[in-house]
Protein backbone atom coordinates (compact mmCIF):
# COMPACT_ATOMS: atom_id res chain seq x y z
CA UNK A 1 0.00 0.00 0.00
CA UNK A 2 1.41 3.49 -0.94
CA UNK A 3 0.20 6.58 -0.50
CA UNK A 4 -1.20 8.42 2.43
CA UNK A 5 -1.67 5.23 4.88
CA UNK A 6 1.70 4.48 4.45
CA UNK A 7 3.13 7.66 5.48
CA UNK A 8 0.40 8.66 8.06
CA UNK A 9 -1.09 11.72 8.85
CA UNK A 10 2.11 13.25 9.82
CA UNK A 11 4.31 12.36 6.50
CA UNK A 12 0.87 13.75 4.60
CA UNK A 13 1.40 17.08 6.75
CA UNK A 14 4.61 17.76 5.67
CA UNK A 15 3.90 17.13 1.79
CA UNK A 16 1.18 19.63 2.29
CA UNK A 17 3.32 21.83 4.45
CA UNK A 18 6.09 21.56 1.20
CA UNK A 19 3.75 21.90 -1.38
CA UNK A 20 2.63 25.94 0.42
CA UNK A 21 6.22 26.79 1.00
CA UNK A 22 6.98 25.94 -2.54
CA UNK A 23 3.47 27.60 -3.65
CA UNK A 24 4.79 30.84 -1.24
CA UNK A 25 8.19 30.39 -3.24
CA UNK A 26 7.59 30.91 -6.47
CA UNK A 27 4.64 33.55 -5.60
CA UNK A 28 7.51 35.65 -3.52
CA UNK A 29 9.78 35.03 -6.68
CA UNK A 30 7.52 36.32 -8.92
CA UNK A 31 6.42 39.58 -7.01
CA UNK A 32 10.25 39.93 -6.54
CA UNK A 33 10.25 40.09 -10.73
CA UNK A 34 7.78 42.19 -10.48
CA UNK A 35 9.13 45.06 -7.91
CA UNK A 36 12.40 44.55 -10.24
CA UNK A 37 10.21 45.41 -13.59
CA UNK A 38 8.82 48.47 -11.35
CA UNK A 39 11.48 49.95 -10.39
CA UNK A 40 13.28 50.02 -13.29
CA UNK A 41 10.32 51.26 -15.53
CA UNK A 42 10.44 54.20 -12.42
CA UNK A 43 13.93 54.89 -13.17
CA UNK A 44 13.57 54.84 -16.62
CA UNK A 45 10.88 57.05 -16.49
CA UNK A 46 12.83 60.10 -13.77
CA UNK A 47 15.97 59.57 -15.72
CA UNK A 48 14.39 60.36 -19.51
CA UNK A 49 11.91 63.05 -17.42
CA UNK A 50 15.24 64.58 -16.06
CA UNK A 51 17.14 64.61 -19.43
CA UNK A 52 14.21 65.81 -21.16
CA UNK A 53 13.73 68.77 -19.03
CA UNK A 54 17.13 69.68 -18.80
CA UNK A 55 17.32 70.17 -22.67
CA UNK A 56 13.68 71.90 -22.93
CA UNK A 57 14.87 74.64 -20.04
CA UNK A 58 18.09 75.27 -22.12
CA UNK A 59 16.09 75.14 -25.35
CA UNK A 60 13.39 77.64 -24.13
CA UNK A 61 15.57 80.28 -22.26
CA UNK A 62 17.06 80.77 -25.71
CA UNK A 63 13.87 80.61 -27.37
CA UNK A 64 12.42 83.26 -24.75
CA UNK A 65 15.48 85.52 -25.40
CA UNK A 66 15.35 85.38 -29.43
CA UNK A 67 11.49 85.91 -29.68
CA UNK A 68 11.77 88.85 -26.87
CA UNK A 69 14.77 90.29 -29.37
CA UNK A 70 12.65 90.27 -32.75
CA UNK A 71 10.45 92.47 -31.10
CA UNK A 72 10.42 95.92 -31.01
CA UNK A 73 11.19 97.74 -27.68
CA UNK A 74 7.48 98.57 -26.80
CA UNK A 75 6.04 95.52 -27.27
CA UNK A 76 8.76 93.41 -25.61
CA UNK A 77 6.93 93.35 -22.18
CA UNK A 78 3.67 91.94 -23.93
CA UNK A 79 5.93 88.99 -25.81
CA UNK A 80 7.30 87.85 -22.76
CA UNK A 81 3.29 87.81 -20.43
CA UNK A 82 2.07 85.26 -23.66
CA UNK A 83 5.30 83.76 -23.58
CA UNK A 84 5.03 82.99 -20.21
CA UNK A 85 1.63 82.04 -20.01
CA UNK A 86 2.31 79.75 -23.21
CA UNK A 87 4.72 77.81 -21.30
CA UNK A 88 2.57 77.47 -17.95
CA UNK A 89 -0.02 75.92 -19.88
CA UNK A 90 2.49 73.94 -21.50
CA UNK A 91 4.09 72.50 -18.11
CA UNK A 92 0.52 72.16 -16.67
CA UNK A 93 -0.28 69.94 -19.51
CA UNK A 94 3.48 67.94 -19.45
CA UNK A 95 3.17 67.30 -16.00
CA UNK A 96 -0.57 65.66 -16.00
CA UNK A 97 0.66 63.73 -19.49
CA UNK A 98 4.49 62.30 -17.40
CA UNK A 99 1.67 61.54 -14.37
CA UNK A 100 -0.94 59.65 -15.97
CA UNK A 101 2.67 57.53 -17.85
CA UNK A 102 3.36 56.87 -14.36
CA UNK A 103 0.20 54.87 -13.59
CA UNK A 104 0.13 51.41 -13.61
CA UNK A 105 -2.21 49.63 -16.39
CA UNK A 106 -4.73 46.81 -15.37
CA UNK A 107 -4.37 45.83 -11.47
CA UNK A 108 -1.29 47.29 -10.48
CA UNK A 109 2.40 47.18 -10.35
CA UNK A 110 1.73 43.59 -9.19
CA UNK A 111 -0.96 42.34 -11.09
CA UNK A 112 0.67 38.82 -12.29
CA UNK A 113 1.26 37.81 -8.57
CA UNK A 114 -2.36 39.54 -7.59
CA UNK A 115 -3.90 36.97 -10.44
CA UNK A 116 -1.64 34.22 -9.61
CA UNK A 117 -2.75 34.16 -5.87
CA UNK A 118 -6.25 34.42 -6.73
CA UNK A 119 -6.13 31.23 -8.82
CA UNK A 120 -4.65 29.38 -5.75
CA UNK A 121 -7.51 30.26 -3.78
CA UNK A 122 -9.38 29.27 -6.11
CA UNK A 123 -7.96 26.08 -6.81
CA UNK A 124 -7.90 25.59 -2.57
CA UNK A 125 -11.14 26.03 -2.70
CA UNK A 126 -12.14 23.24 -5.24
CA UNK A 127 -13.06 25.75 -7.87
CA UNK A 128 -11.92 25.25 -11.67
CA UNK A 129 -9.94 28.17 -13.15
CA UNK A 130 -11.82 30.44 -15.76
CA UNK A 131 -11.06 30.03 -19.47
CA UNK A 132 -9.25 33.00 -19.89
CA UNK A 133 -6.45 32.67 -16.91
CA UNK A 134 -4.31 29.99 -18.52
Amino acid sequence: MSGPARGGIVASARRLADTVLGIVQTRLSLLGTELQQEKQRVYDALVLGALGLLLLGVALVLAVGFVVLLFQEGYRLAAVGVLALVFVALGVWLLHAARSRLHSEGDGPFALSLAELRGDRRGLRGQAPPDDAR
